[in-house]
């Protein structure tokens, strides 16, 4: 049987992938088993490092296969196969030795040949050889919070997120697209009336967290920050500990697809990529180990239409809220911003020595001494 879109089949995605039409997907997202043990229902994720990469390459020659040339695949990983896995994508198709390429290479008569190759022209008798793999274009590291918590090492709370393309020429990226662009610097900050006034791209750099800088991720901002699904999150599916939020596929579904085109997620997980490809009204195809979590994507999506909302807050702020009692904590300790007319300008700044009888001088009396300082 040859996979249809809009549908979720069960099974080997190595086996589904050699199923799928060639050339027929726009759009790939995987994420798939980061081989440190983690407890699935059914897959082992447990093999030696030689073991996981030659099964790697098995599952991304067949994303290759089904890409159209136009085609873009979005990988997640973790820390611990995250360099392995980017250079075997750019090289899935190396030899040992090393060999591949996308150069025009003369098949006879390489001398006679050369004058016409230095003006821009094939030879009559070139061969082309095929590429050595993917073509990446952005290496992005993605902080969330509720990340692992670590009692011996740097708590764990980031995925890598690669994106590659088939034809480095040739690629959806759509630049223009309301949703993806974000307000420039100059808009924001210096009122430049030579901004663009649609804004720019997003940065490749996802990082910290709302609490670390108060103000810092409001949506007009360019760094992207996404929460992890954690389990008390409304948007939680609750069969599966991996869950992507849906906000986070969202921004790579409207940028590197068009509506109509065809996502594949090999590893379907959650649905999420699923759910959110069918709410932006592209068509899908999920492959999924487990007989039991096709199942619940079944569910997921009989609840979703086309054109819903996506899960999760677009505003970063708000989509990790701290509990009632953190809040009203907060609140109390919570100072109003000063106004633009009241910030004290440069000039007005008090000298560390123009502080030290305020410092010096006991906490009911600072308030005098100030103004004594001020006055001097």
């Amino acid at each position: 049987m040859q996979p249809a879109p809009n549908h979720v089949y069960q099974g080997d995605c190595l086996s589904w992938l050699e199923r799928i039409e060639p050339e027929s997907v726009d759009l790939v997202f995987a994420d798939p088993p980061f081989n440190i043990g983690y407890a699935y229902d059914v897959y082992k994720d447990r093999r030696s490092p030689q073991e996981y990469l030659a099964w790697t390459r098995r599952w991304m020659s067949g994303v290759w296969r089904v890409l159209r040339p136009s085609g873009t695949f979005w990988l997640a990983i973790g820390d611990e196969m995250a360099a392995e896995l980017k250079v075997l994508a750019q090289r899935l198709f190396a030899g040992p030795d090393g060999g591949g390429g996308t150069e025009v290479r003369p098949a006879a008569g390489h001398h006679a040949e050369h004058g016409r190759r230095r003006r821009g022209r094939k030879p009559a008798n070139a061969v082309s050889v095929p590429p050595e793999g993917f073509t990446c274009r952005s290496w992005i590291v993605w902080y969330y919070t509720f990340g692992v918590n670590c009692t011996r090492a740097f708590s764990r709370s980031h995925t890598h997120l690669f994106y590659f393309v088939k034809d480095p020429q040739r690629f959806t990226f759509n630049a223009e697209d309301p949703a993806i662009r974000v307000p420039s610097a100059r808009q924001l900050v210096y009122a430049d009336g030579r901004a663009n006034p649609r804004g720019r791209l997003p940065d490749n750099t996802w990082i910290l967290r709302p609490q670390d800088v108060p103000g810092g991720f409001a949506p007009r901002h360019d760094t992207w920050y996404f929460p992890r699904v954690a389990g008390t999150f409304k948007e939680r599916e609750g069969f599966h500990g991996c869950q992507m939020p849906e906000q986070l596929l969202g921004r790579i579904v409207q940028c590197c697809s068009k509506m109509g085109d065809v996502v594949l997620d090999p590893f379907a997980g959650s649905g999420t990529t699923l759910a959110v490809a069918k709410k932006l009204r592209r068509q899908w195809i999920g492959l999924e180990l487990s007989p039991d979590y096709v199942e619940r994507i079944g569910l997921r999506l009989e609840n979703t239409r086309p054109g819903d909302l996506l899960d999760g807050a677009a505003d970063p702020l708000t989509s990790a809220p701290a509990t009632p009692a953190a809040a009203s904590r907060r609140t109390s300790r919570r100072r109003a911003p000063l106004a633009a007319s009241q910030k004290p300008s440069r000039e007005k700044q008090e000298t560390p020595q123009q502080l030290l009888p305020f410092l010096q001088a006991p906490r009911r009396s600072r308030r005098g001494a100030r103004a004594r300082t001020r006055k001097k």
